[in-house]
């Protein structure tokens, strides 16, 4: 048989059995595309974007002059439709289905692989450890952990709840270990975590994280942008909202809904800016 006519052959197979082609981007990477409407993945992803690359967290960018962070870049094809879920960094809680366990006030050994240190705004004592279960992007049960004001302890363990109900995918709920706004960025970061001993973004008094009183989402699938400023700086292929990919927040789907509920604002609904990853209680 000849080459043309092999070929033919295959077409006429592939015709017969109804495959279709898998759709390719510029580099000439598969795409499988989940459909989303409002963030949810009630499935585990598979193909193109549901592995993390070898170079994760690796390559720094460049300074940006202008804004003091890495210089925005266009989003890499293989974070374009990011679902994949890092390892725990805790002990996976006890049972199956949701769990939680809240320690107050934190153990000293928490707080010290924390950014707290003295000046914050909060006392450790009043700081908590949250361990709450989450859905990953694998359809998997996984564990993280939040530092948070005690007072919204309870709270929280509300909101993740609903969150692993709904079946709302998280890369990963950790403790952020480090806050240093001179050190060079890679600009691909994805996690979910509260307490920051930080300034807000932009300004020079205290962001609401240094309280225990807010939350970031999936950074990398909800950025903050205001002006020429993306943060995370890889991110800005999430900047276009009406194409809803899982893990991102939607004005009505079931993230915002679950924080409204305990009484906390959603900064996608900022006018000046838009920080689609923030939720606090005083909307700030």
């Amino acid at each position: 048989m000849s080459v043309n006519a092999l070929v033919a052959a295959l077409l006429q197979a592939l015709l017969t059995v109804g495959a279709v082609p898998v759709p390719v981007v510029a580099d000439r990477a598969p795409v499988s595309a989940e459909p989303s409407t409002d963030g949810t993945q009630p499935q585990a992803a598979s193909g193109w974007g549901s592995v993390p690359p070898a170079w994760l967290g690796t390559r720094e960018l460049p300074d940006d002059v202008a804004t003091g962070n890495g210089q925005v870049r266009p989003t890499p094809p293989v974070m374009r439709h990011r679902r994949w879920t890092l390892p725990d960094q805790v002990r996976m809680l006890p049972g199956s289905g949701f769990a939680s366990k809240v320690v107050s006030p934190a153990p000293r050994r928490v707080i010290a692989r924390s950014t707290w240190k003295q000046g914050c705004p909060v006392a450790a004592s009043d700081l908590a450890w949250v361990r709450v279960t989450f859905w990953g992007f694998d359809a998997q049960r996984h564990t993280g952990e939040l530092l948070v004001n005690a007072s919204v302890a309870d709270d929280i363990v509300q909101v993740f709840r609903t969150l692993y109900r709904v079946r709302f995918p998280q890369e990963r709920v950790t403790i952020a270990r480090t806050y240093d706004p001179d050190a060079p960025s890679t600009g691909d970061g994805n996690d979910t975590g509260a307490f920051v001993c930080r300034p807000s973004t932009g300004a020079t008094y205290f962001s609401q994280h240094a309280y225990g009183l807010a939350i970031d989402l999936n950074s990398f699938q909800n950025p903050y942008a205001k002006g020429d400023v993306v943060l995370p700086e890889l991110a800005s292929s999430y900047l276009g909202r009406d194409r809803v990919r899982a893990g991102m927040i939607t004005p009505d789907g079931p993230v915002v809904r679950a924080f409204a509920r305990i009484g906390w604002q959603w900064g996608g609904d900022w006018r000046q800016s838009k920080d689609y990853m923030h939720f606090s209680r005083n909307g700030l």
